[in-house]
């Protein structure tokens, strides 16, 4: 069986390893490279934010509400809490005349340990305007005052907004309902289970779609990455160097996926034990190793702080690296 591994060093000596297991298929569905178990069934947690967007978009929400560009990619992303993602996720709730108070994503610490770190200094209140997914949930209550339909409870499994996104999972994905096991997100909203050979198929076939709405979500996450993650962030700096040639989206727990267009393929990629640390450079390798064997020319090079990330001590001083070791068995 071929393996993909993340490697953990210190002053020379490898301290962790961490299995992945990665699925990369066309747009039928079939594998085209493996590492592990590319069948394992898992939480797609926010990597599923674009197919959860679809319906704002399809039904006319985003429309209604003069949501552009910007405003879909943010719907789309995991941001960092950054003033840009702040204001944006506050300007989408007055379009459809919410408040912030309505929005059922509870606050955290933001991604970006910078913004973090400000607000510590700053003393600032951690409101939900600043959760990750913000401009996911904005999104989400746009679509239930488009429809009429009630805003209380738009997060939960049965109401009508998550029945709507859950539709567009199963269309996208190619599964049955019994298929699909739902949970509780990190940001209160409904999830997904379901294996990672199904989630790189909806990328596939997000990546070539010519469907307005996955088009318009497609083209608005490659023109602003900064809305889909955020300064530095591997999302953002990932499709920003790739300029089209990848749609990348990471979720929680080790969970990355991304399309790459030009080949009509998708991948899905799971940290067995969810370290998110490590999601980035697994992604990377994954990249290289498929651009390589396609002979698809992807301008990454200037990526190797995301694919070697180093590891410091508390004074800032370098003392190891994560590093992908391990080849995709192509089929």
């Amino acid at each position: 069986m071929s393996t993909l591994t993340i490697e953990t060093t210190r002053s020379g000596l490898v301290e962790s390893v961490h299995a992945v297991s990665v699925a990369v298929v066309d747009t039928e569905g079939s594998l085209v490279a493996q590492a592990g178990d590319p069948r394992r069934f898992t939480w797609w947690r926010s990597a599923a934010k674009p197919f959860q967007a679809l319906p704002l978009v399809q039904d006319g929400a985003a429309d209604h509400y003069g949501f552009g560009s910007r405003e879909l990619a943010l719907a789309c992303g995991s941001n960092s809490s950054e003033p840009m993602h702040r204001a944006l996720a506050a300007s989408m709730l007055r379009a459809c005349g919410c408040e912030e108070h309505q929005l059922a994503c509870g606050p955290h610490p933001p991604l970006s340990q910078s913004v973090a770190d400000e607000a510590l200094r700053a003393g600032v209140v951690i409101t939900p305007r600043w959760s990750n997914c913000s401009g996911k949930h904005a999104g989400m209550l746009a679509l239930a005052r488009h429809h009429g339909w009630a805003t209380q409870g738009y997060e939960r499994a049965g109401h009508p907004v998550q029945e709507r996104a859950l539709a567009e999972v199963l269309r996208w994905t190619g599964q049955s309902r019994d298929a699909v096991k739902l949970g509780v997100d990190g940001c209160t909203a409904v999830c997904f289970a379901l294996s990672l050979s199904a989630m790189a198929t909806s990328y596939a076939r997000f990546g070539v779609s010519s469907e307005p709405a996955a088009r318009r979500l497609r083209e608005a996450m490659v023109a602003h990455p900064e809305l889909v993650a955020g300064t530095g962030r591997p999302c953002t700096d990932v499709m920003a160097a790739a300029r089209g040639a990848v749609v990348a989206k990471v979720g929680a727990e080790g969970i990355y996926c991304a399309a790459l267009p030009a080949l009509g393929l998708g991948l899905a990629l799971k940290v067995e034990d969810g370290d998110g640390r490590c999601s980035p450079p697994a992604l990377l390798s994954v990249l290289r190793q498929v651009a390589g064997q396609r002979g698809l020319s992807l301008p990454l090079a200037d990526l190797r702080h995301h694919a070697e990330p180093v590891l410091r001590t508390t004074r800032g001083e370098p003392v190891g690296e994560l590093r992908a070791t391990g080849t995709l068995r192509f089929h």
